[in-house]
């Protein structure tokens, strides 16, 4: 479904990517991570056509993204799915005005089917109630959820997950990571998460690719990149496990929470 062929892009005489290559199946979820500035998020735009190549090409579909232009890349985005990492939520509008908007901009649907649609993709990401409430009159982890809604609203046919824990504590990254999950299992779309969150994303993704130094490092699944004995590999992957244990054994207090206290947060 995606296909990413020696991909080269220079920020400030930089080289953020270097001859990147890799491919995600048709139903797929992969996690793309990496370190601080390794270029996850910049491939992720280039994916989604937000950003041209230096050189290479992005294949979506078998569609070459920098060669699209006007309605051809406007259908070829319609069919994806983008959550930013802050929600990117319109703060004059409703959780269900932000939900409807993709709606009533790119479709010909009237008010009673999209009213029916936002209701139901609310009730999906655990939104119910909170249809009138502004952005700001809810917590971080539910402004991820309405934005989650918002995308998956129009049914994409591919994802893409740009540090969807970022900003949330512990519990409710986790509990965020659950809900993409299960709508992937509803919905089977090909998905691409940037995210630190390792190794807890590791358990809802079917491979994983590793960023550095400007190529694909490794691109394994989670069981092999956990026991992979490549010192890069170990150095990121280790670090990140260790301080996830590190929440969960005290070091660093996770307070305990009951689960309507959970649900309010996310």
């Amino acid at each position: 479904m995606i296909t990413i062929d020696g991909l080269y892009k220079l920020f400030d005489g930089k080289d953020v990517l270097r001859g990147v290559s890799l491919g995600v199946k048709k139903g797929e979820v992969i996690a793309l991570i990496g370190g601080s500035g390794s270029g996850k998020s910049v491939l992720l735009k280039h994916v989604v056509g937000l950003m041209k190549p230096d050189r290479g090409r992005v294949i979506v579909d078998g569609m070459d993204m920098s060669t699209l232009r006007g309605r051809d890349l406007t259908s070829l985005r319609d069919r994806l799915g983008f959550l930013f990492q802050g929600g990117a939520l319109f703060d004059s509008m409703t959780v269900f005005e932000n939900v409807a908007f993709p709606l009533k901009e790119k479709t010909k649907l009237n008010d009673e089917l999209i009213r029916e649609r936002v209701f139901n993709e609310l009730e999906n990401v655990g939104l119910s109630g909170s249809e009138y409430k502004y952005p700001s009159q809810i917590s971080g982890g539910m402004v991820k959820r309405a934005a989650l809604a918002r995308a998956l609203v129009m049914d994409p046919e591919i994802m893409l997950f740009d540090e969807p824990t970022t900003g949330l504590d512990p519990v409710i990254g986790a509990a965020i990571l659950n809900l993409i999950d299960s709508c992937h299992k509803r919905l089977s779309f090909t998905g691409i998460i940037v995210t630190h969150e390792v190794p807890k994303v590791f358990d809802i993704v079917d491979r994983v690719a590793m960023l550095h130094e400007g190529i694909i490092w490794v691109d394994d699944t989670p069981e092999k990149l956990m026991s992979s004995s490549e010192p890069i590999v170990r150095a990121f992957v280790g670090e990140s496990a260790n301080s996830s244990i590190r929440h969960q054994s005290g070091n660093t207090v996770v307070p305990q929470r009951s689960q309507g206290e959970i649900n309010e947060k996310i």
